[in-house]
């Protein structure tokens, strides 16, 4: 834990495994408020975020950028303090140098449901284009399964043995996020 005045150097925190040895994003940041660092697997910065609860966060990104999820460093806090979460973050980038990706051009990715109209076969694109609204929320429907069953089976390739269930409200919409 910290307080507003210390802030821990990024380099002196220990380097964390994205997925424990079960195949589970670590459990025990459940519920916690804090900073968090994200690095790919040549442990290369890629987003640094703060959250109220660092677990649910972790899910979400490597759901929507699991390429970029193989390492996490992070710093809690006992109470929600957007200064002090904003403080550390701030002073995290300054020591990287630079911007990571996730918070600067890929932005989107790394926070925003997953779009998967941009994800249509040719042939589903054009069956969309060609429908009226009704059918074009069914279309996006199966999309949006069809790419859910990519995502998960991409998830279970890197090894993740834990449950994710996506918003089924949002597929209509032609849109996936994490429950």
């Amino acid at each position: 834990m910290t307080t507003p005045t210390e802030i821990p150097a990024l380099k002196s925190l220990e380097d964390i495994s994205y997925l424990d040895e079960n195949g589970k994003i670590p459990e025990f940041l459940q519920g916690q408020i804090g900073v968090y660092a994200i690095f790919n697997s040549d442990k290369i910065l890629q987003y640094i975020g703060y959250s109220r609860d660092i677990y649910l966060s972790l899910k979400q990104h490597f759901v929507r950028q699991p390429q970029g999820c193989y390492w996490l460093k992070f710093q809690t806090i006992t109470r929600p303090n957007r200064t002090v979460l904003d403080e550390i973050k701030e002073a995290w980038i300054t020591e990287n140098g630079l911007i990571p990706v996730g918070n600067a051009e890929d932005e989107t990715l790394w926070n925003h449901p997953i779009q998967v109209k941009p994800l249509m076969t040719p042939e589903e694109q054009a069956t969309y284009d060609n429908t009226d609204e009704i059918g074009q929320e069914k279309l996006l429907k199966q999309v949006a399964r069809r790419v859910e069953e990519q995502i998960l089976s991409q998830l279970k390739e890197r090894g993740l043995q834990e449950e994710i269930r996506f918003n089924s409200k949002l597929k209509a919409s032609g849109l996936l996020d994490v429950k």
